[in-house]
């Protein structure tokens, strides 16, 4: 879909929005690249391998509790 602009004013006025639209872009973008960068740290993969560790180990112990 093409817009059609009647002055320059309408033109500048979309290039703005543009402009404005993928700086905001860009910030997401290094928000999100900064949260998987966090994510992929060895610490948090530790935690989460405990984490799961004690869920499983607390399954098994409900069923010899229940056998």
């Amino acid at each position: 879909m093409r817009k059609e602009f009647t002055n320059f004013d309408e033109i500048k006025l979309e290039l703005k929005r543009l402009d404005l639209e993928r700086q905001i872009a860009l910030e997401e973008f290094k928000a999100l690249k900064g949260n998987v960068k966090e994510d992929l740290k060895p610490l948090n993969w530790v935690h989460t391998a405990i984490n799961y560790t004690g869920k499983i180990g607390s399954l098994v112990f409900l069923k010899k509790l229940f056998k």
